[in-house]
């Protein structure tokens, strides 16, 4: 077993017993333990209705990790390799990054609507901003010596941007990703309580509204596994595509 794996294992078994003890503490009407939130997911994993909202929830974030580096990726490579682009740009960016973006949801949804397309896009412009800046900083961050030399030997702008700022940028692109996923997953349960009757959030809602302690746990181990797998996707694709830089 790798040393990767077994760091999951021992942190698996660890929260596990954190949890069981504060089931004990608190009592199961309180805090459900793993044990009966286990029998609960079991259960509820039998029903359509589940992966209805499992299916939702990870449509969503997909369409808007898909948008948001679309429009975000090639936007931050150009800031960061055009000077004067950058400085024209700037005092926008700067204006509007740090104004919290969740406080635009109803502006939001009254745009684009309450269905999907308003979710979608509300998650999107989160993640637009972390992905834009970050590719920005690592665009620019590229030395001028990398540059000159590749013009030196004949190269033009374009084996500029596929030979040095893509790849130099990749690895912070990917370090983004992983960043972002624990925001996007937070902000997935808030907009999935608004004019929504499938998703994790509305699940978990819906499940506090009855006062069921095992379906809550249930939706909140659902959005932590959703949160995991992305993570371990970005780093899965970092391996994959940024070889150069494990050495």
């Amino acid at each position: 077993m790798s040393s990767s794996r077994s760091g999951y294992v021992w942190g698996v078994l660890t929260l596990l017993a954190v949890w069981q003890v504060g089931a004990w503490w608190a009592g199961e009407s309180v805090l459900a333990g793993p044990a009966t939130v286990l029998a609960k997911l079991a259960s509820e994993a039998r029903t359509q209705k589940f992966w209805h909202h499992v299916g939702s929830s990870s449509i969503r974030v997909f369409a808007a990790l898909v948008v948001s580096f679309v429009s975000a990726v090639p936007l931050g490579l150009f800031l960061g390799s055009n000077a004067r682009a950058d400085r024209l740009a700037r005092p926008l960016i700067y204006l509007t990054y740090p104004v919290p973006k969740i406080v635009l949801l109803p502006l939001v949804l009254l745009i684009f609507g309450l269905g999907d397309m308003g979710k979608i896009a509300m998650l999107s412009l989160i993640l637009f901003f972390q992905l834009l800046i970050t590719t920005r900083d690592a665009a620019r961050a590229v030395p001028r010596s990398a540059r000159y030399a590749l013009f030196s030997l004949g190269g033009t702008k374009r084996h500029l941007f596929a030979h040095v700022i893509w790849p130099s940028t990749l690895p912070a692109v990917f370090t983004a990703l992983r960043i972002a996923t624990g925001t996007v997953v937070a902000v997935l349960f808030f907009v999935e309580s608004i004019g929504t009757r499938y998703g994790m959030g509305f699940y978990i809602l819906d499940a506090w509204g009855r006062a069921d302690v095992p379906q809550i746990f249930v939706g909140i181990v659902v959005l932590a596994l959703m949160g995991v797998i992305l993570y371990e996707t970005f780093d899965i694709l970092e391996r994959v595509f940024c070889k150069w830089s494990q050495l």
